[in-house]
């Protein structure tokens, strides 16, 4: 199966662009600051992010390192 990223919805395209131009490596990734910030519940945080490591697995990385979430995007 093939996803684009015009497959993405809305709030999953905001993600990846704001990960994209934000830095999760030297920062460590919070789901509440990213709730807080798009003003979502940190469920719908971390749906949208289970579902951009499939649907653009091209173009985000999730790792752990050094005891927190690292979290790389390109878009």
């Amino acid at each position: 199966m093939v996803v684009a990223l015009a497959d993405l919805t809305d709030f999953e395209m905001r993600l990846l662009k704001w990960i994209s131009a934000s830095d999760f490596i030297g920062v460590p990734w919070s789901t509440v600051r990213a709730a807080e910030a798009f003003k979502v519940d940190e469920k719908d945080v971390y749906e949208a992010l289970a579902s951009l490591s499939f649907k653009a697995r091209d173009n985000i990385q999730i790792f752990y390192d050094g005891g927190a979430i690292r979290i790389v995007a390109d878009y």
